[in-house]
């Protein structure tokens, strides 16, 4: 383990009678917090540890989870990714799996964190200009009609929700951290 670089953990918990927009945002930062402390503060071989007969590693949900944040932002905002997911390699689906490995703790850390902060601005943005009905650049179903924001948010805490139990798993195997809230 390696303590010279932390995720930050912190999430704010709105009052119990908040709007739709504050507590669909509490839900994905909280389980972004939750992400980040299960895979927070690993040297390289953390990071790379497998548990049988899974080949899931934390790094690989790391860069995994940057994908989606940009992918999701993209496809909302209709910008390009930026570096490495620009790369003709990040267009195969396995990419992010298979690559991890070779990346430093640095590197998987600084990306996913990088995509979070890109898709908060965007997300912040986009709630301003448009709210939670404003349709995204792109479309997925056979009628032509895009997503709106809601179904965006809501897409991106179930990826979340998928991969924090996994990262949970990993994490416990490693080094022993369990519980199912990072400290505040």
């Amino acid at each position: 383990m390696t303590d010279d670089i932390l995720l930050s953990t912190t999430s704010h918990e709105p009052s119990m009678t908040a709007g739709e927009v504050e507590m669909l945002m509490f839900a994905l930062d909280r389980s972004r917090a939750t992400f980040a402390w299960k895979c927070g503060g690993l040297d390289a071989a953390g990071l790379n540890r497998r548990q049988p007969p899974s080949t899931l590693t934390l790094g690989g949900l790391l860069k995994h989870m940057a994908a989606v944040e940009e992918r999701y932002t993209i496809d909302f905002t209709g910008e390009a990714p930026g570096a490495p997911l620009d790369s003709p390699e990040a267009a195969d689906p396995a990419w992010v799996w298979r690559s991890a490995a070779d990346d430093s703790p640095a590197e998987l850390y600084g990306l996913w964190q990088g995509a979070v902060e890109r898709s908060r601005t965007a997300m912040a943005k986009s709630l301003a200009d448009g709210g939670l009905d404003q349709p995204a650049k792109y479309t997925t179903d056979g009628d032509g009609t895009p997503p709106n924001l809601r179904r965006i948010v809501v897409d991106l805490h179930d990826e979340y929700a998928r991969h924090v139990g996994h990262a949970d798993l990993l994490r416990e195997a490693v080094d022993g951290l369990t519980g199912e809230d990072p400290p505040q």
